[in-house]
């Protein structure tokens, strides 16, 4: 596994990256998630200057490539602003309307879940305890 710790140059703020060759998601995927995750939980908040796509290649030990798709891919999604020679920002972000999406998405897979349990006989109430289960080990 490769960790980077990246330190805002103007304080406080923090970026954490950790990839890993065991993880089935590509790397370019870990990296997306990993920053996604930060911004939307305000960890890096909007205006922060980003790593360069080259200096974090080098620091995760990754083709440029792969940065760049991570860093394409968040701009597509609203999180990042490039601007050309003075590099990549943490967006404003609207934090409702990424709570909104989440619950989206947190909906369809209790779905899928749910018709899949429904073809192996699995109870509501088996659900719900594996559910509170795991709502409890989050804590």
């Amino acid at each position: 596994m490769l960790c980077i710790f990246y330190r805002n140059r103007c304080g406080g703020e923090a970026l954490f990256v950790a990839i890993s060759k065991e993880n089935p998601d590509p790397m370019h995927k870990q990296v997306t998630d990993q920053m996604r995750d930060a911004i939307a939980k305000g960890s890096l908040s909007p205006g922060m200057r980003l790593p360069s796509i080259r200096e974090m290649a080098r620091d995760l030990a990754v083709s440029p490539i792969t940065i760049k798709r991570a860093y394409g891919d968040l701009e597509r999604e609203g999180y990042l602003i490039t601007r050309a020679g003075l590099g990549s920002f943490v967006a404003g972000i609207d934090r409702e309307r990424l709570r909104a999406k989440k619950v989206g998405e947190i909906r369809e897979e209790i779905a899928r879940i749910a018709k899949g349990a429904g073809a192996f006989g699995i109870t509501t109430a088996e659900i719900r305890r594996i559910v509170d289960r795991s709502l409890a080990k989050r804590k």
